[in-house]
């Protein structure tokens, strides 16, 4: 069957962008009057039929020129690097990012996207914690592109997480650390669920004994709160579902009368602004997070304008950073002073 010509053909045609087309329908007063002449010929040769005046669906929805993006927690320091990605490849293709974020609820990162749909060409959504079936519905609908999650019938970009965490527990195995304690995320995060699983996988292989605290939300608080079952637990060695969580975490330790490192080792994930400021500096897995954000938008962008989505995510490479935060077990074990 062959495909209709979309608003997006149009555009490419006539050498404008998509929201100048749907200006040129839907509101011909505030496009020049040659351009919108140059517009209406080349839709006729293409054989574009416009909906700009009601019932607008499928391929045929009138553009606007705007991607959404959906983060979890504006407050995070790991969605800066994210948006500044975003905004920046939306900025290059010609497009308005406008910004929402939920308080990692699903239920507001359902209704922030639902209010945005009309407003939009397509959603990019990272830490989505909504279920897979809400977002196929969704995807259904509108163009989107998920950050941090996989669904095979929607477009997603991830950070090898599994890469990541055979990592941080080969540095820590090597540091002679026989047992990693994992200070978990939220419940509703599949990078929470992916990294644990990671995690189990390679602590077979490497032979390294498994605890497990959380889950908790991903912030500075919690690992603040986390860091006394740590210590009771006797952990020598750490590895946090995110940085801020580990930041909490050694923060914690210390105020327990703990040193970081040489008590007890800590690893963080993400590589956020904080981990060279917090003191001792963070070991983490560095993942390229304002490249995530400018892909999901370029990739939001070509769904919009009829681009299939990939069976395969797009996979961003990550690697460990290894900073003042990890060093090789104490003889005193974990959760006891160093003499």
């Amino acid at each position: 069957m062959e495909r209709r010509p979309t608003i997006y053909d149009v555009a490419r045609e006539a050498g404008v962008a998509p929201s100048t087309v749907s200006r040129a329908y839907a509101r011909p007063g505030r496009v020049n009057s040659d351009t919108a002449k140059a517009i209406f010929e080349v839709a006729e040769r293409l054989g574009y039929r416009s909906t700009a005046l009601g019932g607008a669906t499928g391929a045929e929805r009138v553009a606007t020129g705007s991607i959404a993006l959906v983060i979890a927690d504006v407050t995070n320091p790991f969605y800066a690097e994210i948006i500044n990605g975003a905004y920046s490849a939306a900025h290059q293709a010609g497009y308005n990012l406008i910004l929402s974020h939920t308080g990692e609820s699903p239920t507001l990162e359902r209704n922030a996207i639902e209010h945005e749909f009309a407003h939009v060409d397509g959603v990019v959504i990272a830490s989505s914690r909504m279920s897979d079936s809400s977002l196929r519905m969704m995807a259904k609908q509108k163009a989107i592109v998920l950050l941090n999650r996989t669904i095979p019938e929607v477009n997603c970009v991830v950070s090898d997480n599994p890469r990541g965490v055979r990592r941080a527990a080969e540095h820590l195995g090597m540091l002679g650390h026989d047992t990693v304690t994992y200070v978990a995320g939220p419940e509703t995060s599949w990078v929470d669920g992916i990294r644990w699983r990671s995690l189990r996988e390679a602590a077979l292989e490497l032979e390294l004994k498994l605890k497990r605290i959380g889950p908790n939300q991903p912030n500075v608080q919690a690992g603040l709160r986390a860091a006394r079952q740590v210590v009771e637990s006797h952990a020598t060695a750490v590895l946090a579902y995110n940085d801020q969580l580990a930041i909490g975490v050694i923060k914690g330790i210390q105020a327990l009368g703990l040193r970081v490192p040489q008590d007890i080792s800590v690893v963080g994930f993400d590589n956020i602004i904080l981990d060279e400021i917090v003191s001792p500096a963070l070991t983490t897995v560095a993942a390229p997070l304002r490249a995530m954000g400018a892909n999901g938008v370029t990739n939001c962008i070509a769904v919009a304008g009829g681009a299939r989505t990939k069976g395969q995510p797009l996979l961003l490479p990550v690697k460990l950073i290894e900073r003042e935060s990890t060093a090789h077990r104490s003889a005193a074990g974990g959760g006891q002073r160093s003499r």
